[in-house]
């Protein structure tokens, strides 16, 4: 089922990127790897459903690879562009809020897939950690999109984050605290997904089945 999805994300690319990107699943040692890896990120940056499939179709290509020769070329290309926008990202988010909450959810998923010797690689965990923070700045909270792109991250990566580094965790949940305590101007909505993400942290990264039926049925309403 996961090469259907794969296939089905690669359909919105014109015909000669459709072919690039099915051989560097199957064979990424006879591609251009960074010409590769610029295509993912640029079409996470415009397209947030990309972003979040963009992830699986990395762990791919970095698996093949690595089965191939061991590589780590696309991986290295890889970490280079999202290094890149990462400096970029406060004008990123002034340009465009979609292509910020994308870039937010697209590194997020790299976090989550790509592992070495299944641990989280840790040239990730500071840039992930700074762009959470980010979203959890007052002006930040203001945005619905913002506050749900956060969430989203928490309830996917916030557990292995929290085991590499709890201490930039706590801030970050001060913040967010302080946040759904004392901002003002936050939607119902925001305040919702806050409280839900604080109740979510303080039961382990879990919600009680009582605690899920209610912020899911408010949500839904």
């Amino acid at each position: 089922m996961e090469n259907c999805s794969e296939d089905y994300r690669i359909q919105s690319f014109d015909v000669d990127t459709q072919k690039l990107l099915k051989t560097a699943l199957k064979d990424p040692s006879s591609v251009n790897l960074e010409k590769v890896s610029n295509i993912l990120v640029d079409q996470s940056l415009k397209d947030s459903l990309f972003s979040k499939e963009a992830g699986r179709i990395c762990y791919t290509i970095v698996q093949a690879e690595a089965k191939q020769n061991n590589g780590t070329v696309f991986r290295r290309h890889l970490l280079n562009r999202l290094q890149q926008e990462f400096k970029e990202r406060e004008e990123t988010r002034k340009r465009s809020l979609q292509g910020w909450v994308s870039y937010v959810t697209f590194i997020c998923n790299i976090f989550d897939y790509l592992k070495v010797n299944n641990m989280p690689m840790v040239a990730l965990v500071l840039p992930v950690y700074d762009c959470l923070m980010r979203l959890a700045q007052p002006d930040a909270l203001l945005n619905e999109e913002e506050v749900d792109c956060l969430v989203l991250q928490l309830h996917r990566i916030g557990e292995q984050l929290e085991k590499v580094n709890s201490q930039r965790m706590d801030e970050l949940f001060f913040l967010l605290r302080d946040g759904f305590l004392l901002q003002e101007g936050l939607t119902s909505m925001a305040r919702l997904l806050l409280l839900e993400v604080l109740e979510f942290r303080a039961g382990g990264w879990m919600l009680s089945s009582t605690a899920h039926k209610y912020y899911y049925s408010e949500i839904a309403d």
